[in-house]
């Protein structure tokens, strides 16, 4: 589906040098370019899956941090008096230590790590079947 597009884009491109055009042969002797040689690279090693799950799992991290700063958070805040928990400083002397900011981002991994857990544990499950 996206290989002819990718073949494409790599004829057009206003920088086709010679390393695009030079000729090669790859692991098993085949006569192959360059283009060709990374296509197959990026089939092998399935390049363009891990790209799809990074951007997925990015999305993903970004919703589990609005769910804990729009919903845990403000439950937390209401339990906690004052309610700007995150603002709370701990003073050593001169140095101000950000224990309020530390708290809600070990929550916010602790949350994502669980939400990782469960969908791996389901994905291995369903494999063994």
């Amino acid at each position: 589906m996206w290989m002819p597009l990718f073949r494409h884009i790599c004829t057009i491109l206003p920088f086709r040098s010679s390393i695009f055009k030079r000729r090669g042969s790859n692991a098993l002797g085949d006569d192959v370019g360059f283009v060709d040689e990374f296509v197959a690279f990026l089939n092998k090693h399935k390049v363009i899956g891990l790209a799809v799950a990074f951007i997925i799992g990015a999305a993903a991290a970004k919703l589990v941090s609005a769910l804990v700063a729009d919903i845990v958070m403000r439950v937390i805040a209401v339990l906690v008096p004052g309610g700007e928990w995150r603002a709370a400083v701990l003073q050593l002397g001169p140095v101000k230590l950000l224990i309020g900011d530390f708290v809600g981002a070990l929550i916010d991994f602790v949350i994502i790590a669980f939400v990782v857990f469960m969908i791996v544990k389901y994905a291995v499950k369903e494999e063994g079947k």
